[in-house]
Protein backbone atom coordinates (compact mmCIF):
# COMPACT_ATOMS: atom_id res chain seq x y z
CA UNK A 1 0.00 0.00 0.00
CA UNK A 2 1.34 3.40 -1.02
CA UNK A 3 1.64 5.94 1.78
CA UNK A 4 1.55 9.17 -0.30
CA UNK A 5 -2.11 8.91 -1.45
CA UNK A 6 -3.17 8.25 2.13
CA UNK A 7 -1.34 11.33 3.37
CA UNK A 8 -2.87 13.44 0.57
CA UNK A 9 -6.40 12.29 1.50
CA UNK A 10 -5.81 13.11 5.17
CA UNK A 11 -4.56 16.61 4.32
CA UNK A 12 -7.60 17.27 2.07
CA UNK A 13 -10.00 16.14 4.81
CA UNK A 14 -8.23 18.36 7.35
CA UNK A 15 -8.46 21.33 5.02
CA UNK A 16 -12.17 20.80 4.42
CA UNK A 17 -12.75 20.52 8.18
CA UNK A 18 -10.98 23.83 8.84
CA UNK A 19 -12.88 25.62 6.04
CA UNK A 20 -16.29 24.35 7.09
CA UNK A 21 -16.18 24.09 10.90
CA UNK A 22 -13.29 26.35 11.92
CA UNK A 23 -13.68 29.14 9.39
CA UNK A 24 -13.53 32.02 11.89
CA UNK A 25 -10.37 30.62 13.50
CA UNK A 26 -8.80 30.14 10.09
CA UNK A 27 -9.65 33.72 9.02
CA UNK A 28 -8.28 35.13 12.29
CA UNK A 29 -5.07 33.15 11.85
CA UNK A 30 -4.69 34.40 8.27
CA UNK A 31 -5.24 38.09 9.21
CA UNK A 32 -2.77 38.07 12.09
CA UNK A 33 -2.83 40.59 14.98
CA UNK A 34 -4.49 43.32 12.83
CA UNK A 35 -7.37 40.99 12.14
CA UNK A 36 -7.96 40.61 15.87
CA UNK A 37 -8.63 44.32 16.12
CA UNK A 38 -11.05 44.17 13.22
CA UNK A 39 -12.91 41.23 14.71
CA UNK A 40 -13.11 42.97 18.04
CA UNK A 41 -14.81 45.99 16.50
CA UNK A 42 -18.60 45.64 16.12
CA UNK A 43 -19.78 45.82 12.49
CA UNK A 44 -21.44 49.01 11.34
CA UNK A 45 -25.24 48.64 11.09
CA UNK A 46 -25.47 50.72 7.88
CA UNK A 47 -22.83 48.61 6.12
CA UNK A 48 -24.65 45.43 7.14
CA UNK A 49 -27.92 46.77 5.73
CA UNK A 50 -26.21 47.74 2.42
CA UNK A 51 -24.73 44.27 2.16
CA UNK A 52 -28.15 42.69 2.67
CA UNK A 53 -29.75 44.94 -0.02
CA UNK A 54 -27.00 44.12 -2.53
CA UNK A 55 -27.49 40.45 -1.85
CA UNK A 56 -31.23 40.87 -2.66
CA UNK A 57 -30.62 42.40 -6.17
CA UNK A 58 -30.96 40.14 -9.22
CA UNK A 59 -28.00 40.31 -11.52
CA UNK A 60 -28.82 40.60 -15.26
CA UNK A 61 -26.98 41.43 -18.46
CA UNK A 62 -28.42 44.30 -20.52
CA UNK A 63 -27.69 46.13 -23.75
CA UNK A 64 -28.14 49.81 -24.50
CA UNK A 65 -30.02 49.79 -27.85
CA UNK A 66 -30.64 52.76 -30.17
CA UNK A 67 -33.36 52.54 -32.87
CA UNK A 68 -32.27 52.50 -36.52
CA UNK A 69 -34.16 53.22 -39.74
CA UNK A 70 -34.44 50.13 -41.91
CA UNK A 71 -36.00 49.45 -45.29
CA UNK A 72 -39.09 47.38 -44.74
CA UNK A 73 -40.06 44.83 -47.38
CA UNK A 74 -43.02 42.57 -48.03
CA UNK A 75 -41.90 39.06 -48.98
CA UNK A 76 -44.18 36.98 -51.19
CA UNK A 77 -44.05 33.60 -52.83
CA UNK A 78 -45.21 33.84 -56.43
CA UNK A 79 -44.61 32.89 -60.04
CA UNK A 80 -43.80 34.37 -63.40
CA UNK A 81 -46.61 34.97 -65.86
CA UNK A 82 -46.66 36.02 -69.51
CA UNK A 83 -47.64 39.63 -70.04
CA UNK A 84 -50.16 38.53 -72.67
CA UNK A 85 -51.37 35.18 -73.96
CA UNK A 86 -54.04 34.63 -76.58
CA UNK A 87 -55.34 31.84 -78.76
CA UNK A 88 -55.82 33.31 -82.24
CA UNK A 89 -58.97 31.85 -83.83
CA UNK A 90 -60.56 31.95 -87.28
CA UNK A 91 -63.35 34.47 -87.92
CA UNK A 92 -64.61 32.62 -91.00
CA UNK A 93 -64.53 29.14 -92.47
CA UNK A 94 -62.16 27.81 -95.12
CA UNK A 95 -59.30 25.47 -95.95
CA UNK A 96 -55.82 26.33 -94.69
CA UNK A 97 -53.52 26.97 -97.68
CA UNK A 98 -50.41 28.16 -95.76
CA UNK A 99 -47.52 26.10 -94.43
CA UNK A 100 -47.66 25.65 -90.62
CA UNK A 101 -45.36 27.55 -88.27
CA UNK A 102 -43.84 25.43 -85.50
CA UNK A 103 -44.15 26.18 -81.79
CA UNK A 104 -41.29 28.08 -80.20
CA UNK A 105 -40.84 30.37 -83.21
CA UNK A 106 -40.75 34.10 -82.60
CA UNK A 107 -43.56 35.94 -84.40
CA UNK A 108 -43.67 39.69 -85.10
CA UNK A 109 -46.85 41.70 -84.82
CA UNK A 110 -48.90 41.44 -88.01
CA UNK A 111 -47.05 38.37 -89.31
CA UNK A 112 -49.12 35.69 -91.07
CA UNK A 113 -50.13 32.68 -88.96
CA UNK A 114 -52.82 30.97 -91.07
CA UNK A 115 -54.08 31.76 -94.59
CA UNK A 116 -57.46 30.42 -95.77
CA UNK A 117 -58.70 29.63 -99.27
CA UNK A 118 -60.86 32.54 -100.54
CA UNK A 119 -63.30 30.31 -102.48
CA UNK A 120 -66.08 32.42 -104.04
CA UNK A 121 -65.49 35.44 -101.84
CA UNK A 122 -63.70 37.39 -104.58
CA UNK A 123 -66.64 36.85 -106.92
CA UNK A 124 -69.00 38.05 -104.20
CA UNK A 125 -66.90 41.18 -103.84
CA UNK A 126 -67.00 41.84 -107.59
CA UNK A 127 -70.80 41.42 -107.61
CA UNK A 128 -71.17 43.83 -104.69
CA UNK A 129 -69.04 46.41 -106.48
CA UNK A 130 -71.17 46.07 -109.63
CA UNK A 131 -74.33 46.66 -107.62
CA UNK A 132 -72.72 49.71 -106.09
CA UNK A 133 -71.96 51.11 -109.53
CA UNK A 134 -75.56 50.47 -110.63
CA UNK A 135 -76.92 52.20 -107.53
CA UNK A 136 -74.66 55.16 -108.10
CA UNK A 137 -75.89 55.49 -111.71
CA UNK A 138 -79.50 55.84 -110.55
CA UNK A 139 -78.79 58.95 -108.55
CA UNK A 140 -78.33 61.34 -111.52
CA UNK A 141 -81.55 60.00 -113.13
CA UNK A 142 -83.45 60.57 -109.88
CA UNK A 143 -82.00 64.05 -109.49
CA UNK A 144 -83.06 64.86 -113.10
CA UNK A 145 -86.60 63.74 -112.21
CA UNK A 146 -86.57 66.18 -109.30
CA UNK A 147 -85.62 69.02 -111.68
CA UNK A 148 -88.38 68.05 -114.13
CA UNK A 149 -90.93 67.79 -111.35
CA UNK A 150 -89.91 71.24 -110.12
CA UNK A 151 -90.53 72.70 -113.56
CA UNK A 152 -94.00 71.13 -113.65
CA UNK A 153 -94.77 72.54 -110.22
CA UNK A 154 -93.84 76.05 -111.34
CA UNK A 155 -95.92 75.69 -114.53
CA UNK A 156 -98.94 74.46 -112.61
CA UNK A 157 -98.54 77.30 -110.11
CA UNK A 158 -98.56 79.87 -112.94
CA UNK A 159 -101.66 78.33 -114.52
CA UNK A 160 -103.42 78.24 -111.16
CA UNK A 161 -102.71 81.90 -110.46
CA UNK A 162 -103.98 82.90 -113.92
CA UNK A 163 -107.15 80.86 -113.55
CA UNK A 164 -107.87 82.39 -110.14
CA UNK A 165 -107.53 85.95 -111.51
CA UNK A 166 -109.67 85.27 -114.56
CA UNK A 167 -112.26 83.62 -112.37
CA UNK A 168 -112.51 86.73 -110.20
CA UNK A 169 -113.11 88.97 -113.27
CA UNK A 170 -115.55 86.46 -114.78
CA UNK A 171 -113.34 85.59 -117.78
CA UNK A 172 -112.70 81.98 -116.73
CA UNK A 173 -115.15 79.25 -115.90
CA UNK A 174 -115.25 77.30 -112.67
CA UNK A 175 -114.17 74.22 -114.58
CA UNK A 176 -110.94 75.84 -115.69
CA UNK A 177 -110.09 76.83 -112.08
CA UNK A 178 -110.71 73.32 -110.78
CA UNK A 179 -108.58 71.91 -113.58
CA UNK A 180 -105.69 74.28 -112.70
CA UNK A 181 -105.89 73.30 -109.02
CA UNK A 182 -105.82 69.60 -109.95
CA UNK A 183 -102.76 70.16 -112.14
CA UNK A 184 -101.05 71.91 -109.22
CA UNK A 185 -101.74 68.99 -106.90
CA UNK A 186 -100.46 66.51 -109.49
CA UNK A 187 -97.25 68.51 -109.97
CA UNK A 188 -96.68 68.65 -106.22
CA UNK A 189 -97.19 64.88 -105.93
CA UNK A 190 -94.74 64.37 -108.79
CA UNK A 191 -92.20 66.49 -106.96
CA UNK A 192 -92.55 64.36 -103.83
CA UNK A 193 -92.18 61.19 -105.89
CA UNK A 194 -89.05 62.53 -107.56
CA UNK A 195 -87.51 63.36 -104.18
CA UNK A 196 -88.39 59.89 -102.90
CA UNK A 197 -86.64 58.42 -105.93
CA UNK A 198 -83.47 60.35 -105.02
CA UNK A 199 -83.68 59.15 -101.42
CA UNK A 200 -84.17 55.57 -102.61
CA UNK A 201 -81.21 55.85 -104.95
CA UNK A 202 -79.00 57.14 -102.15
CA UNK A 203 -80.18 54.31 -99.87
CA UNK A 204 -79.35 51.86 -102.63
CA UNK A 205 -75.82 53.29 -102.76
CA UNK A 206 -75.39 52.86 -98.99
CA UNK A 207 -76.67 49.29 -99.15
CA UNK A 208 -74.31 48.51 -102.03
CA UNK A 209 -71.40 50.08 -100.17
CA UNK A 210 -72.21 47.94 -97.10
CA UNK A 211 -72.26 44.84 -99.29
CA UNK A 212 -68.87 45.75 -100.74
CA UNK A 213 -67.44 46.33 -97.25
CA UNK A 214 -68.85 42.97 -96.05
CA UNK A 215 -67.37 41.10 -98.98
CA UNK A 216 -64.02 42.84 -98.53
CA UNK A 217 -64.06 42.06 -94.80
CA UNK A 218 -64.70 38.39 -95.55
CA UNK A 219 -61.59 38.37 -97.71
CA UNK A 220 -59.57 40.13 -94.99
CA UNK A 221 -60.58 37.42 -92.50
CA UNK A 222 -58.81 34.85 -94.66
CA UNK A 223 -55.41 36.08 -93.43
CA UNK A 224 -55.02 35.31 -89.71
CA UNK A 225 -52.12 37.40 -88.33
CA UNK A 226 -50.36 37.83 -84.98
CA UNK A 227 -51.96 40.54 -82.81
CA UNK A 228 -48.62 41.22 -81.05
CA UNK A 229 -45.01 40.07 -81.12
CA UNK A 230 -44.29 36.94 -79.13
CA UNK A 231 -43.55 33.23 -79.15
CA UNK A 232 -45.72 30.50 -80.60
CA UNK A 233 -46.85 28.21 -77.81
CA UNK A 234 -48.46 25.77 -80.26
CA UNK A 235 -48.08 24.88 -83.94
CA UNK A 236 -50.28 26.81 -86.33
CA UNK A 237 -53.10 24.97 -88.12
CA UNK A 238 -51.88 22.29 -90.53
CA UNK A 239 -51.99 22.77 -94.31
CA UNK A 240 -55.25 21.49 -95.79
CA UNK A 241 -57.20 21.41 -92.54
CA UNK A 242 -60.73 22.83 -92.59
CA UNK A 243 -61.29 25.68 -90.16
CA UNK A 244 -64.67 26.83 -88.95
CA UNK A 245 -65.52 30.10 -87.28
CA UNK A 246 -63.88 30.01 -83.85
CA UNK A 247 -61.40 27.23 -84.68
CA UNK A 248 -57.95 27.90 -83.10
CA UNK A 249 -55.12 28.76 -85.44
CA UNK A 250 -52.33 29.09 -82.83
CA UNK A 251 -51.52 30.24 -79.29
CA UNK A 252 -49.06 33.10 -78.90
CA UNK A 253 -47.53 34.48 -75.69
CA UNK A 254 -45.63 37.69 -74.95
CA UNK A 255 -42.71 37.32 -72.51
CA UNK A 256 -41.18 40.78 -72.78
CA UNK A 257 -41.97 42.35 -70.45
CA UNK A 258 -42.95 39.53 -68.09
CA UNK A 259 -45.05 39.70 -64.96
CA UNK A 260 -44.27 38.44 -61.45
CA UNK A 261 -47.52 37.51 -59.74
CA UNK A 262 -47.89 37.10 -55.98
CA UNK A 263 -50.62 37.31 -53.35
CA UNK A 264 -50.16 39.62 -50.36
CA UNK A 265 -52.05 38.91 -47.10
CA UNK A 266 -54.51 41.49 -45.85
CA UNK A 267 -52.22 42.32 -42.91
CA UNK A 268 -49.55 43.61 -45.32
CA UNK A 269 -51.65 45.02 -48.17
CA UNK A 270 -51.33 48.56 -46.78
CA UNK A 271 -47.54 48.31 -47.18
CA UNK A 272 -47.76 47.75 -50.96
CA UNK A 273 -48.49 50.49 -53.49
CA UNK A 274 -48.50 50.74 -57.27
CA UNK A 275 -45.15 52.09 -58.48
CA UNK A 276 -43.11 50.58 -55.64
CA UNK A 277 -39.81 48.96 -56.55
CA UNK A 278 -39.60 45.20 -56.26
CA UNK A 279 -37.10 42.42 -56.76
CA UNK A 280 -37.31 38.68 -57.11
CA UNK A 281 -35.15 35.59 -56.95
CA UNK A 282 -36.07 32.80 -59.35
CA UNK A 283 -35.52 29.10 -58.73
CA UNK A 284 -32.61 29.26 -61.17
CA UNK A 285 -30.86 31.73 -58.86
CA UNK A 286 -31.34 34.66 -61.22
CA UNK A 287 -32.29 37.95 -59.58
CA UNK A 288 -34.49 40.47 -61.37
CA UNK A 289 -35.90 43.91 -60.56
CA UNK A 290 -39.11 45.61 -61.59
CA UNK A 291 -41.98 47.79 -60.49
CA UNK A 292 -45.40 47.09 -59.03
CA UNK A 293 -47.93 47.79 -61.81
CA UNK A 294 -51.09 46.31 -60.31
CA UNK A 295 -52.58 45.80 -56.84
CA UNK A 296 -55.99 44.18 -56.61
CA UNK A 297 -58.66 46.06 -54.67
CA UNK A 298 -60.68 42.89 -54.16
CA UNK A 299 -59.50 40.05 -51.93
CA UNK A 300 -59.78 36.39 -52.84
CA UNK A 301 -62.85 34.98 -51.10
CA UNK A 302 -61.06 31.85 -49.90
CA UNK A 303 -57.54 33.03 -48.99
CA UNK A 304 -58.29 36.70 -48.18
CA UNK A 305 -55.21 37.72 -50.14
CA UNK A 306 -54.73 40.42 -52.78
CA UNK A 307 -53.15 39.86 -56.21
CA UNK A 308 -49.99 41.85 -56.91
CA UNK A 309 -48.27 42.13 -60.30
CA UNK A 310 -44.67 43.27 -60.85
CA UNK A 311 -43.51 44.07 -64.39
CA UNK A 312 -39.93 43.01 -65.25
CA UNK A 313 -37.94 43.47 -68.45
CA UNK A 314 -37.13 40.20 -70.24
CA UNK A 315 -35.44 41.26 -73.47
CA UNK A 316 -33.46 38.03 -73.90
CA UNK A 317 -36.58 35.92 -73.11
CA UNK A 318 -34.56 34.00 -70.52
CA UNK A 319 -37.46 34.01 -68.04
CA UNK A 320 -40.23 31.58 -68.89
CA UNK A 321 -43.89 31.60 -67.98
CA UNK A 322 -44.74 29.74 -64.76
CA UNK A 323 -41.40 29.85 -62.90
CA UNK A 324 -41.48 30.03 -59.10
CA UNK A 325 -40.21 33.33 -57.69
CA UNK A 326 -39.57 34.82 -54.25
CA UNK A 327 -40.76 38.43 -54.52
CA UNK A 328 -39.61 41.29 -52.26
CA UNK A 329 -41.62 44.53 -52.49
CA UNK A 330 -40.09 47.64 -50.94
CA UNK A 331 -42.18 49.73 -48.56
CA UNK A 332 -41.62 52.80 -46.44
CA UNK A 333 -38.71 52.56 -43.96
CA UNK A 334 -39.39 52.11 -40.24
CA UNK A 335 -37.38 52.63 -37.07
CA UNK A 336 -36.54 49.39 -35.31
CA UNK A 337 -34.09 47.78 -32.88
CA UNK A 338 -31.78 44.90 -33.80
CA UNK A 339 -31.66 42.50 -30.84
CA UNK A 340 -30.71 38.91 -30.19
CA UNK A 341 -33.59 36.51 -30.69
CA UNK A 342 -32.90 35.04 -27.25
CA UNK A 343 -33.85 38.41 -25.72
CA UNK A 344 -37.50 37.90 -26.64
CA UNK A 345 -39.87 36.66 -23.97
CA UNK A 346 -43.57 36.35 -23.21
CA UNK A 347 -45.58 37.98 -20.46
CA UNK A 348 -48.29 36.23 -18.46
CA UNK A 349 -50.84 36.92 -21.23
CA UNK A 350 -48.63 35.42 -23.93
CA UNK A 351 -47.68 38.79 -25.48
CA UNK A 352 -44.30 38.85 -27.24
CA UNK A 353 -41.87 41.45 -25.91
CA UNK A 354 -38.65 42.18 -24.06
CA UNK A 355 -37.76 43.06 -20.48
CA UNK A 356 -35.97 46.36 -20.06
CA UNK A 357 -34.11 48.28 -17.39
CA UNK A 358 -36.44 51.07 -16.27
CA UNK A 359 -35.64 54.10 -14.13
CA UNK A 360 -34.26 53.11 -10.73
CA UNK A 361 -32.91 49.80 -12.11
CA UNK A 362 -36.34 48.20 -12.10
CA UNK A 363 -37.34 45.44 -14.52
CA UNK A 364 -40.12 46.40 -16.97
CA UNK A 365 -41.81 44.38 -19.75
CA UNK A 366 -42.41 46.08 -23.14
CA UNK A 367 -44.39 44.47 -25.99
CA UNK A 368 -42.76 44.48 -29.44
CA UNK A 369 -43.69 43.74 -33.06
CA UNK A 370 -41.39 41.45 -34.99
CA UNK A 371 -40.44 42.92 -38.39
CA UNK A 372 -37.73 40.71 -39.80
CA UNK A 373 -35.55 37.76 -38.85
CA UNK A 374 -31.91 37.97 -39.99
CA UNK A 375 -28.67 36.13 -39.35
CA UNK A 376 -27.50 38.96 -37.06
CA UNK A 377 -30.68 38.97 -34.98
CA UNK A 378 -34.29 40.11 -35.17
CA UNK A 379 -35.62 43.57 -35.96
CA UNK A 380 -38.40 44.68 -33.61
CA UNK A 381 -40.41 47.87 -33.31
CA UNK A 382 -42.83 49.57 -30.85
CA UNK A 383 -39.94 50.40 -28.48
CA UNK A 384 -38.65 53.87 -27.48
CA UNK A 385 -35.85 55.51 -29.46
CA UNK A 386 -33.32 54.40 -26.85
CA UNK A 387 -33.89 51.53 -24.45
CA UNK A 388 -31.88 49.21 -22.19
CA UNK A 389 -32.86 45.64 -23.08
CA UNK A 390 -32.12 42.73 -20.73
CA UNK A 391 -30.43 40.01 -22.79
CA UNK A 392 -29.54 37.54 -20.02
CA UNK A 393 -31.71 36.87 -16.96
CA UNK A 394 -34.97 38.26 -18.31
CA UNK A 395 -36.77 35.03 -17.49
CA UNK A 396 -35.93 35.37 -13.78
CA UNK A 397 -37.42 38.82 -13.17
CA UNK A 398 -40.86 40.39 -13.33
CA UNK A 399 -42.05 43.99 -13.49
CA UNK A 400 -40.91 46.09 -10.57
CA UNK A 401 -38.10 43.78 -9.42
CA UNK A 402 -34.89 45.57 -8.39
CA UNK A 403 -32.01 44.44 -10.62
CA UNK A 404 -28.29 44.94 -10.88
CA UNK A 405 -27.59 45.26 -14.65
CA UNK A 406 -24.26 44.65 -16.33
CA UNK A 407 -24.15 46.33 -19.74
CA UNK A 408 -22.63 44.86 -22.89
CA UNK A 409 -22.12 46.27 -26.38
CA UNK A 410 -25.25 46.40 -28.55
CA UNK A 411 -25.56 44.69 -31.95
CA UNK A 412 -24.61 46.80 -34.97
Amino acid sequence: MKIIPVITAVLVLAGLYMVVFERDTLVAFAQGPAGEDIIAVAPDETAAETTENEAALVGVVATHSVAQTIDSAVILRGRTEAARQVTVAAETSGLVISEPRRKGAFINEGEMLCNLDPGTREASLAEARARLAEAQSRVPEAEAGVIEAGARVREAEINLNAAQRLSVDGFASETQLVSAEAAMEAATAGMQAARSAVTSAEAGIEAAQAAVATAAREIDKLAITAPFSGLLETDTAELGSLMQTGSPCATIIQLNPIKLVGFVPETDVSKVSVGAMAGARLTSGEQVEGQVTFLSRSADELTRTFRVEVTVENEDLAISDGQTAEILIASDGRTAHLIAQSSLTLDDDGVLGVRTVAEGNLAQFMPVTLLRDTAEGVWVTDLPETVDIITVGQEFVVDGVQIAPTFTEAKG
